[in-house]
């Protein structure tokens, strides 16, 4: 499985933009998609996740209110929307695979594929 994640930017405080993560190889139901964000000298912390079959969908909660995370099957796509955006929202976001039967939670060491990311920032 490959991933591409597109859609990063610079916008100012307020503004939105909408991540893509296009997916090369089969997406089997069980899988879980997510998305995670890094800051220079910061770990990388959870963002989002989305359930491949079951649609089920899951946010920190920084994310919750302000960000969306979809998938189209049919594209083998998943979306992150992200609105209200401000400064500390400025990372370097990927998307990733979690392979295993089960939602597995919010660690990245959960995560068996990763796409190579792409950067949002957040400047006045």
């Amino acid at each position: 499985v490959q991933l591409q994640a597109s859609g990063g930017g610079s916008v100012q405080p307020g503004g939105s933009l909408r991540l893509s993560c296009a997916i090369a190889g089969t997406m089997y139901s069980s899988y879980t998609t997510g998305w995670f964000r890094q800051s220079p000298g910061q770990e990388r912390e959870f963002v989002a996740a989305i359930r491949w079959r079951l649609n089920k969908k899951y946010y920190s909660d920084s994310a919750r209110g302000r960000f969306t995370i979809s998938r189209d099957v049919a594209e083998n796509t998943v979306y992150l929307q992200l609105n209200s955006l401000k400064p500390e929202d400025t990372a370097v976001y990927f998307c990733a695979i979690d392979s295993s039967l089960d939602y597995s939670g919010t660690s990245p060491s959960e995560y068996d594929y990763w796409g190579q990311g792409t950067l949002v920032t957040v400047s006045s």
